[in-house]
Parts: C-alpha cells; sequence; structure tokens
C-alpha cells in the first residue's frame, strides 16, 4: 500500500525532564517536558487559565496508523499538552453490545475525519496552527463505500466483531404463517424504496467545557441529549469511579438525536482537564459536527404486502439493508426499529422483517427525529398509495379501513393503549378539503396523504436493570419555594416547562414558583435522557408523583389546623383550603411551614419504570412503548413539469396528542417536525463523494457545511394547519402523549403521493429532486414505467428467523424455536467490546 504522510517534522522530545505539581497550578522544572506515552507537556503552564482543544481528524476513509509523531506540534509556542490515542485506549460507545469506539483513534481509522490526535493551547488558533504539524503515517486500506460494497466485501474488515464480515448486524422475525398470509391475497404488492441519509443540523455545535475541581473531581458542561450515558462512558475511559464525575448538559441548541451518543471530544476535554488540571474548552466547527453525525440511516427497503379487495392486509415482508457508517452507535436498536413499529398503525395479522446493518467507511449513522422508524414509514405510506389506487380506494377510506384500535397487542406484541388515528385522518380530510382535491386538482397541482405512528418513550433502558427509567425530587422551603431536581435534559423541546407545569397543577402554584435544577448527574435522580420522546411521560410521571406525595403531607398537616376531613382540603392559587368553605385556609407557604412542623424537612420523590411488554422474544425489547402518538398529514404541492420544480403551499397535519399540557409549545413541535420532514422531502441529503485518484481517491462528505447541505428556510416554510385530537391518555402525566417526533414521520410519503397525483410519477426515494422528477417524467413520455427509484435489492444470506405466534394464533410472546427471554433484568454490568451479543436487545 502507498504511505501517506503528514508534512515532515522534527524528532520527538526527550525523557529528561519532570513534573511536579504545587496546589492546583503545574510549572516546568526542566526546560524540557517529560514524556509518559504519548502524553507530553509543553510550554509555561503555571496559570490556570483556560485552555483550547483541536482535534486532528484522519484525511482517510480507511487506513492503519504505523505512527504518530507529534514533537513539532508539542514545540509549538502557546502548546499545553498533545494526546493520542494510547492515552486513552479504553472503547466506549453508547450501546453495551457494541463499545467499538476510541476518543482517539490508537492504530485504525474508519472514516474521513476519524480524530487521531487532540492539541490543547493557549488559544484556539494555536492548537489549530499546531495540527498541521503532527505527522502521521498511514497504510491505506480498501474503502466500504455502501452497503452492497460492505456485503461483496468480508475483509478487511472494518471492525472485528459483528454478524460477519464487514455486517455488524441481522436480524430475522416471523410472526404468523406468512406465506399463508400471501396465498390468502386477492392482490400482492411488492415495491422497492430508497431512504437517503441525511443530518440533524442543529443551529448550536457540539461544544463541552472540562475541569478538575479542588479536589480532584472532574466536571463537565456540555451539549448532550443524554448526561447519565456521558456519564457511565467517562467513568469507564477514564478509569474514573462514577461518584467523582459530575457532567451537566447545558441547554441545547437543538439536539434531535445527534448528541445521544457519548463523543469523542467530550472524553478528550476531560482527559485533558485532569491531566493539566486547568478548564479545557472545545468547540466543534459544522464541518466537525458533519463528522460526528449520528444522523439518518440511508435505508434500502423491499416491501411485499398481501391485501383483500377491500384493502385489508393479509400479510406483509419487509427487508431493510442499512448503511450503518464506521461504528456501532445505536446501530443493533436501529436495525430494529427499521421493522418494528409496522404494526402498530395497521392491523397486520402476519408480519416478517429481515434488517441488515452493514459497516461503512463513512461517518457513523446513528439516531435522528423518528429514530430508525421514519425510512419505513416513507415505505410503507407510499406503497399503501399505491395499493388504493390499484383497489381503486380513496387512500383515506383505505387507512381508515385498516386503521389499528385502541388497547389492541399487535402481531409482535406491542399493547397498544389509546389509539385515534382514525379521527386524526378525518380531521386533515375535511380541513384540507381532501375529496374535492384528490385526482380532480389541475395538472401539476396535488395532494398527498400519509399516516404514521410513534413511542411515547422507549419501554426498556438501554443498560437492562429494574432501576427506575426516571426520577425527580421535590425540595420545599419555608418560604413556600419548591424546587424540582431531575438528571431529564432540556434540549429545546420544552421539558422544563412541562415539570414545572405538572408540579404547579398539582400544588395549586404558577410555573414560575418551581425552581428546577436538570441535566446535572450531582444534583437530580437518574434520567436517561431525551430521546425517544420521553421525558414528558417518564419525568413527568415521576414529577407526578413526587407532587402527590408532596400534597399528601401538606393536605394532612393542613387538614389538622383547619379541623375538617384531608379529603375535603384543595390547592389553588397559592392557597390551601376546605372545599367546602374556601375562605377558611391558609397560603401555600403557611401550608408548607404546618407540614415541616408535623413531619419535619419536607422533601419528596418520584419515579417512573414503564409497564411490563408482552414481547418476550429476543428484538422484543426495541419497539415496545407505554403508549404511542398517531399522526395524519395532507400535504399540497405545485410541481412545474418543465423544471421539476416542486412547491409546497399548505400542509395539513393532525396529531393524537393525548392532552396537551402546553398547547403553544406542542403546536411548536408538530411544526417543527413538518419543516424537517420539508427537508428530508425536498433535499436533505448526507451526500459523499471519491476524490481523484492523484487526490487519494478518498471518499469524502459531498457537502459538509451549512452552505451547501441544503436545508429549508423561513422562506420556504408551507402555511401549517395544525389540528390536536386530544383524548387523554392513561399511561400519561395527567393523560399527555408525545408530540416531539410522531408528527415529522408522515410528511415525506405525503410529498411523494401528492407529486403523483400532481404529475403522475412516482419518486419512491428521497429526497425527491427536480431531477429525479424530471428523469421520471422522461420514463413516462417513453411509454415506460413512471417512476424514479431503486430497482432491486440485493441477496442477503438471512439467518433463520425466529417465529413468534402473534396473540390471535396463541402465541405467548416468545419464539417457538428459540429459548425463552429470561423474566429477569440483566445484570447490570458494562460488556466487554468486540464480544457476541448476548440474549438481550437493547431499546434506544
Amino acid at each position: 500500500m502507498p504511505e501517506q504522510k503528514s508534512p515532515p517534522g522534527g524528532k520527538p522530545n526527550g525523557n529528561d525532564g519532570d513534573l511536579r505539581v504545587i496546589g492546583h497550578a503545574r510549572r516546568r522544572v526542566d526546560a524540557r517536558a517529560k514524556v509518559t506515552g504519548q502524553t507530553r507537556f509543553a510550554d509555561d503552564i503555571s496559570l490556570p487559565r483556560m485552555a483550547h482543544c483541536k482535534l486532528l481528524r484522519s484525511p482517510h476513509p480507511h487506513a492503519r496508523i504505523r505512527s504518530i509523531d507529534i514533537s513539532r506540534a508539542l514545540a509549538h509556542p502557546g502548546v499545553y499538552l498533545v494526546l493520542t490515542g494510547k492515552d486513552l485506549p479504553i472503547e466506549y460507545g453508547i450501546l453495551p453490545v457494541s463499545q467499538d469506539e476510541q476518543a482517539l483513534c490508537l492504530d485504525h481509522v474508519r472514516h474521513v475525519g476519524d480524530p487521531v490526535a487532540a492539541v490543547i493551547a493557549r488559544e484556539e488558533l494555536t492548537a489549530f496552527e499546531a495540527l498541521d504539524l503532527i505527522q502521521v503515517d498511514y497504510e491505506i486500506l480498501t474503502t466500504i463505500s455502501d452497503p452492497e460494497e460492505a456485503l461483496a466485501t468480508p475483509t478487511p474488515r472494518i471492525h472485528d466483531y459483528g454478524d460477519e464480515g464487514n455486517i455488524h448486524k441481522r436480524v430475522a422475525l416471523e410472526f404468523g404463517n406468512v406465506d399463508q398470509g400471501f396465498a390468502e391475497a386477492d392482490e400482492i404488492f411488492e415495491d422497492t424504496f430508497f431512504y437517503q441519509g441525511n443530518t440533524h443540523l442543529p443551529i448550536e455545535q457540539h461544544a463541552s467545557v472540562a475541569t478538575k475541581d479542588p479536589d480532584g473531581k472532574l466536571t463537565i458542561w456540555t451539549s448532550t441529549q443524554t448526561p447519565h450515558y456521558l456519564h457511565r462512558a467517562l467513568a469507564k475511559v477514564l478509569q474514573m469511579p462514577p461518584a467523582h464525575i459530575r457532567v451537566i448538559a447545558t441547554p441545547n441548541g437543538g439536539g434531535f438525536g445527534g448528541k445521544s451518543d457519548p463523543f469523542n471530544h467530550e472524553i478528550v476535554v476531560a482527559k485533558a482537564a485532569l491531566v493539566l488540571d486547568r478548564p479545557v474548552k472545545i468547540c466543534l466547527t459544522r464541518e466537525e459536527v458533519f463528522y460526528c453525525h449520528r444522523g439518518r440511516h440511508p435505508v434500502l427497503m423491499k416491501f411485499k404486502t398481501g391485501v383483500k379487495k377491500d384493502g385489508s392486509i393479509t400479510a406483509m415482508h419487509l427487508q431493510t439493508l442499512i448503511d450503518g457508517g464506521a461504528y456501532g452507535s445505536y446501530g443493533v436498536a436501529s436495525t430494529f426499529y427499521t421493522g418494528a413499529l409496522q404494526t402498530t398503525t395497521y392491523h397486520v395479522p402476519r408480519y416478517r422483517f429481515q434488517g441488515c446493518r452493514t459497516f461503512t467507511n463513512k461517518p457513523p449513522c446513528g439516531p435522528k427525529r423518528g429514530h430508525g422508524t421514519v425510512q419505513p414509514r416513507f415505505g410503507q405510506e407510499v406503497q399503501l398509495d399505491k395499493i388504493a389506487e390499484k383497489l381503486q380506494i380513496d387512500p383515506a377510506d383505505l387507512r381508515l379501513r385498516i386503521a389499528e384500535s385502541s388497547n389492541a397487542v399487535t402481531a409482535n406484541f406491542f399493547r397498544l393503549s389509546t389509539v385515534n388515528l382514525s379521527e386524526c385522518i378525518r380531521r386533515v380530510v375535511k380541513s384540507s378539503d381532501w375529496r374535492e382535491k384528490f385526482r380532480k386538482l389541475p395538472e401539476g397541482h396535488g395532494v398527498g396523504l400519509a399516516c404514521s405512528a410513534y413511542l411515547t418513550g422507549a419501554g426498556l433502558p438501554i443498560y437492562w436493570n429494574k432501576m427506575p427509567h426516571s426520577g425527580v425530587q421535590l425540595k420545599f422551603d419555608r418560604g413556600g419555594g419548591v424546587t424540582l431536581f431531575c438528571g431529564a435534559t432540556e434540549i429545546g423541546q420544552g421539558s422544563d416547562d412541562v415539570l414545572a407545569s405538572i408540579v404547579a397543577e398539582v400544588l395549586g402554584l404558577d410555573t414560575f414558583d418551581i425552581r428546577l435544577y436538570t441535566g446535572d448527574t450531582d444534583l437530580g435522580p437518574v434520567d436517561l435522557g431525551s430521546y425517544s420522546s420521553r421525558v414528558t411521560i417518564m419525568a413527568g410521571n415521576a414529577a407526578l408523583q413526587a407532587a402527590e406525595r408532596a400534597k399528601a403531607l401538606i393536605a394532612e398537616a393542613v387538614a389538622e389546623r383547619l379541623s375538617v376531613p384531608v379529603e375535603r382540603v384543595r390547592f389553588a392559587e397559592k392557597r390551601v383550603f376546605d372545599s367546602a368553605a374556601p375562605g377558611n385556609g391558609v397560603t401555600f407557604t403557611e401550608a408548607v411551614c404546618l407540614a415541616e412542623a408535623r413531619f419535619g424537612t419536607i422533601g419528596t420523590v418520584g419515579s417512573y419504570t414503564p409497564p411490563k411488554s408482552p414481547a418476550l422474544y429476543k428484538g422484543g425489547g426495541v419497539g415496545p412503548s407505554p403508549t404511542y402518538s398517531y399522526t395524519a398529514a395532507v400535504v399540497e404541492v405545485v410541481v412545474n413539469p418543465v423544471t421539476g420544480w416542486i412547491t409546497v403551499p399548505k400542509i395539513w397535519i393532525a396529531h393524537d396528542i393525548g392532552r396537551a399540557l402546553n398547547p403553544t409549545l406542542v403546536r411548536g413541535q408538530v411544526e417543527g417536525s413538518v419543516y424537517m420532514g420539508l427537508g428530508e422531502a425536498l433535499m436533505e441529503e448526507q451526500e459523499f463523494r471519491r476524490l481523484p485518484k492523484k487526490l487519494s481517491h478518498a471518499l469524502v462528505h459531498k457537502f459538509p457545511s451549512i452552505l451547501e447541505y441544503k436545508s429549508p428556510t423561513s422562506l420556504d416554510m408551507p402555511d401549517v394547519f395544525t389540528e390536536l385530537v386530544e383524548e387523554p391518555d392513561p399511561k400519561g402525566p395527567f393523560g399527555a402523549k408525545e408530540v416531539g417526533q410522531g408528527p415529522l414521520l408522515p410528511i415525506m410519503p405525503a410529498v411523494a403521493n401528492a407529486v403523483y397525483d400532481a404529475i403522475g410519477v412516482r419518486i419512491d426515494e428521497v429526497p425527491i429532486t427536480p431531477e429525479k422528477i424530471m428523469k421520471a417524467l422522461a420514463e413516462k413520455k417513453a411509454g415506460r414505467a413512471p417512476r424514479f427509484g431503486p430497482s432491486h435489492f440485493p441477496h442477503v444470506e438471512w439467518p433463520e428467523a425466529l417465529r413468534v405466534p402473534p396473540p390471535w394464533e396463541g402465541g405467548d410472546g416468545n419464539a417457538i424455536n428459540d429459548v425463552p427471554r429470561r423474566d429477569k433484568a440483566k445484570p447490570e454490568q458494562p460488556h466487554k467490546s468486540r464480544t457476541p451479543e448476548k440474549d438481550q436487545v437493547l431499546s434506544s
């Protein structure tokens, strides 16, 4: 292989120096620094001023690291420290079954942008300059650019774990006799779809500041959605007691799933702060955020669906081929999610799912808003549109006929709670005037409809255990103040407001009266993070329990003072009073003092653990939820048949919210989902290209900047008409269900269906661009299939499917050809990397 080198540099410094620690400062005792492994100190670092960190990233998509020479960078004025993979060799990851990342690559880079060294310096510019002084000698390896190449190229392996070769995970599940279901069908439809990957694009880039406290403990402030899991990763990699690490999740300027993993830059600045005994800061550039990625997986899908003449489904077979990028991330869960929720929206009596995730030499994919379920939702909803046309049934009527019902248990043993999908469909059909527009608008104008379902919190934690998924503590002081402590993270979705509102509602206070401390691993009890639309139901139920317990204590003390039965005590308008004689009462402040006099210091706790799922088969840990939300959307488009340009003037959307605790925030979440969905439908793509061979032939990101990566602006937003369908769900606090992710899912297929209504061509992949429309129109003009999209699904060696009889066939949730999963929780022990997956599947 050709040898690749950075610019030449000098020899490393010698080993004849020494460093001594005096208080919290360090001073150089010799003109030359001490070298321990690859950790080297340089320059005068006697003052504990803020240091800045920059990461040297690989220019190659796949290579071995032969050597790293950091001596020139170390000698650069203003440089304090240079770290390499030898300083942080312990692997980590978000899932216990894929601990495959290193903070700095030790001997193997797997995508352009993989970090290999870190420079910590006096200023950010100095650190940036010193990166060019590091010499890295690479041995170039074969680049695997897509899943088909991964299937055909078992060596070299990107990782030495996984199912085989460069296949990370293969899944095969069958619920009922699918072949029999197809035999009973009047019509069978087979379609192949492709969903291009895309990224989260939060306004705020990743940033972290770490420092060592005077007592030697670590504190890190960082833009993360999962402080609890970052806390675990730091303890593992730094080999520190978890009690000596404090993670503070700062209010995020957008996350959307992109800040759900523990990241290498967070671990690097933590290590540097411990070594230097001074604060260390890093702020990633926008280009670096594209390299961190963890965005939407590109997924190739093949749907085979059998239906009766009335539209009822007899069987469905879904195959997915997933481009996972260079690391595991949430990938095992992502694989299951590409097939988990197809049964929760419409009644599917027999269902077969096969999914395959591959490693490729691209930035790792992970959870983006609607994690893993967005791609198959696109395929399913577009295929339903095709089915409706063939059966000559209105697409809205078809969905109304097959929509799932409340309190059902699906073929794959997901227990549903309230299901108001039919009402959502009826609402958007009426508000959009669907009956007067569908197939009736002028050429170039069209409407499309699609639906979706989504989790209201994942039913299982990433590390299986019997502990609560979320906890809340309330503290009451004699001035009437209420302070809430919780590990939940505010990422712009309004979770702090929801928690404050729940407590205030129970205690008869204003939300302004509640002080919150959230996202801090030292102050609040554990919350697993802001993902899977889980905070309202889980932290919300915990807050509700804590508030109700406090209310009971206070009510008892006040009832004694007022000499009334405790059942008559009410809380409202910052007073606690007798419901039979509202004038007979005390202020809330007085009530707290009465309770403290009676019971001692008033503080209560609440916690929440989801109900046990009936899905007992291996793989049943991904998809269960306490309840599910439902959405229906109608999109109107105008397509220019000359240029292929698409304009979206209006969108009507109805969301089954359970109960809207804060209608303004709910509508904001719905409209934010619409915005993000339009971007994915029309323009966003995480695309890669090969450089010319004379430049290295590397696989690089096509447009790692907001200038070139296209996303809608405010000028592109259509008029959005939002309807909230409210039927309080018994599983949620005050009946609330999720809204942060579900409303995104129907937008992309609704756009595709609207384009077909407008100009009669199918675009079976996203994004739906003018170029694709023009190619489909050319096919239509030539008398061929009026379609643009993938034409084949490659051969995959699928494992034997786990066969699980559905409930209506007497199934109990276990596979009949596999050992039933044990009821008891798995021990909470981190799994070593690169070991066969245990008999567990993790929820994300």
